[in-house]
């Protein structure tokens, strides 16, 4: 379309020759393009070369900062890197949806959240908790479980702190920052080098608890589907209901109601952790579990 050309930019004009990193200097330019809606001009364009007709076709250079107009439809550019023995790597961006105001973890409301801090070692691991203490109780405490993954890299000395509020939380990582001090809902470790293998380790009768899963089945859309399917197979075989024995500590006491019951909360347990990406390498069980 004449009225909507191929706009035509270079990298090179920005930063210079970037040898191998040109390629993906071009990735990043576009990427920030698409970000803020703007197609950035070349730079140092006296006169378009006299070699390309640029009268074929609908391509023009870009010697002025145009904006990148919405259009019903995903901003798209191609990216190649060109090397001097005639590769040419090419690559085709097209802008990712926009995320709805509030979509991501929207609604959450964990009993337990897991918050991560690791380092090169465990004294970076216990000056890292202590910074983390200024942000407690800033935000949603979900908020702060969460970034502590994806916001940074995860290094082989871990610890993890389990926090129902910003109280344990701080408590927690004031332990960590201690340094070594034993504290509720705090596990720490080096991770082994080369990776370990993962078991799933299936209990036997004597287990169980009275109100076990309750808080889970009413948190985890994973473990409550693997529960209901499992109280939809008992029914019609059972005069109780899954549902309502968990809490019910005379029921739990008769075997004959302890046993499927633990049985469906490990197998909903183990749904659950193949769901978050933990797949066991083997499967032990004692008893009931084996």
């Amino acid at each position: 379309d004449g009225e909507r050309p191929l706009w035509l930019g270079s990298l090179k004009s920005n930063v210079g020759h970037t040898q191998a990193a040109a390629g993906v200097a071009g990735v990043i330019k576009m990427v920030m393009a698409m970000r803020h809606g703007v197609l950035p001009k070349t730079l140092h364009v006296d006169e378009a070369s006299p070699h390309v007709d640029w009268s074929a076709g609908a391509v023009s250079l870009l010697t002025e900062q145009e904006p990148w107009p919405e259009l019903g439809r995903p901003r798209r550019a191609a990216v190649s890197s060109f090397g001097l023995s005639g590769t040419n790597a090419h690559v085709v961006l097209e802008e990712a949806p926009v995320p709805v105001e509030g979509e991501a973890g929207a609604g959450v409301s964990l009993a337990v959240v897991p918050v991560v801090v690791s380092g090169r070692s465990a004294g970076v691991v216990g000056e890292l908790a202590g910074r983390v203490r200024g942000v407690v109780g800033a935000g949603r405490l979900v908020d702060v479980g969460w970034s502590s993954v994806v916001s940074r890299s995860v290094f082989e000395h871990r610890a993890v702190v389990l926090a129902e509020d910003a109280a344990e939380l701080d408590a927690g990582l004031g332990a960590l920052a201690a340094g070594g001090v034993v504290a509720s809902g705090v596990v720490s470790g080096v991770v082994s080098v080369g990776g370990g293998r993962s078991v799933f380790v299936f209990p036997g009768q004597g287990t169980q608890w009275v109100g076990m899963a309750v808080r889970l089945w009413a948190e985890s859309a994973v473990f409550a589907e693997s529960m209901a399917r499992c109280e939809a197979a008992l029914a019609g075989l059972v005069e109780w209901r899954l549902s309502d024995v968990l809490g019910d500590e005379a029921a739990l006491g008769r075997v004959e109601v302890v046993q499927p019951v633990a049985f469906a909360v490990m197998v909903s347990l183990a749904e659950l952790w193949r769901s978050l990406g933990v797949v066991p390498d083997a499967v032990v069980g004692h008893s009931q579990g084996e």
